[in-house]
């Protein structure tokens, strides 16, 4: 049985909880999971104390089990120091896409025949 401990999602509408729970990977999102570890309130503050509740001891005992965090998860328990993460880079992410490539290039156009139309006219 493949273990995760992941997010199941909780509160009303646009007003999301999440517990952090420990589930077979193969049950849904909300479903059937063995134990909750912790909780996470993206509704409150960065810098809040109880936005992310873990108990530490209890997800120890499951990672030594072979239980696998999901990303956020990870994220979570790497803050709290209780694994490792590595750090992630895509440069490529950061780059402009085919449109709006298009767009720069037909506003340098644009640019141009206009500055061209403004010499000609000042001559």
């Amino acid at each position: 049985m493949s273990l995760k401990i992941r997010l199941a999602r909780g509160g009303s509408k646009k007003r999301p909880y999440y517990q952090i729970v420990i589930a077979d990977a193969r049950s849904p999102r909300d479903g059937r999971f063995l134990e909750k570890v912790g909780s996470w309130n993206p509704m409150l503050g960065k810098d809040a104390e109880k936005r992310v509740e873990l108990d530490a001891d209890r997800i120890k005992e499951w990672l030594a089990k072979g239980a696998q965090p999901t990303d956020r998860v990870l994220k979570f328990l790497a803050e709290a120091g209780l694994a490792e993460r590595a750090a992630r880079s895509n440069p490529e992410k950061a780059k402009p896409g085919k449109r709006a490539l298009e767009r720069l290039a037909e506003k340098k156009q644009k640019a141009d025949a206009l500055a061209a139309a403004t010499a000609e006219a000042a001559e």
